[in-house]
């Protein structure tokens, strides 16, 4: 594969789908452990136990390994919930994210990826593909909550979901305050209020 292919958009079976996952857990286990900047094609394939000409032929480079792992993330993310209730839904949400950041690999991988994405843009562009999967899994349960009466007609479902999470990624990565579930039910329940008081409407 050359440098300019998106890694994420092939779906490998077999052999390739195993060297495919030992090396992207192993791009992970760097990342969580030394950041982007230590991320080196050789010691993930070293790692991984493959051939370096396999890792290099295939994803080119550093930054798309991340792209490649993001999207594997993006794939591998647990399903949205579904309550019946719009403030149900974004607290399944707001404990998901949670359990995610704090999680002791998951939680400092994120960090390294936000921190590559700040100097990178192809690494910048992977994350926000990342993140628009992940809004447009949990979108309909807005749109579920505005047929439902809950919130006013035209709110953006994405805008929602969004304010959901954008205090616990301060938290990770600004605050240093506690990623916990009062943390996360707080989330929740402000973006709900919001939303039901039309500040997403358009």
């Amino acid at each position: 594969m050359s440098p300019e292919t998106d890694p994420g958009t092939l779906r490998p079976g077999g052999r390739t789908a195993r060297v495919r996952a030992a090396v992207l857990r192993a791009a992970g286990d760097v990342l969580a452990e030394q950041g982007f900047a230590h991320l080196d094609l050789a010691d993930v394939a070293r790692r991984a136990e493959v051939g370096k000409t396999t890792v290099y032929r295939r994803w080119g480079s550093a930054t798309g390994l991340v792209a490649d792992l993001l999207a594997d993330m993006a794939e591998q993310s647990v399903p949205r919930t579904e309550t019946g209730t719009l403030l149900g839904d974004l607290r399944a949400n707001a404990h998901l994210v949670r359990s995610t950041l704090a999680d002791p690999r998951q939680g400092p991988l994120f960090r390294a990826v936000i921190a590559a994405a700040t100097c990178d843009e192809r690494a910048a562009a992977a994350l926000h593909r990342f993140y628009e999967v992940r809004v447009a899994e949990w979108a309909p349960c807005v749109e579920q909550a505005a047929a439902r009466g809950e919130v006013p007609a035209g709110t953006d479902p994405h805008e929602v979901v969004r304010a959901v999470s954008a205090p616990l990624y301060y938290r990770l990565l600004a605050s240093g305050g506690p990623l916990d579930d009062a943390a996360a039910d707080r989330a929740a329940e402000a973006a709900a209020v919001a939303a039901r008081a039309g500040a997403y409407a358009a």
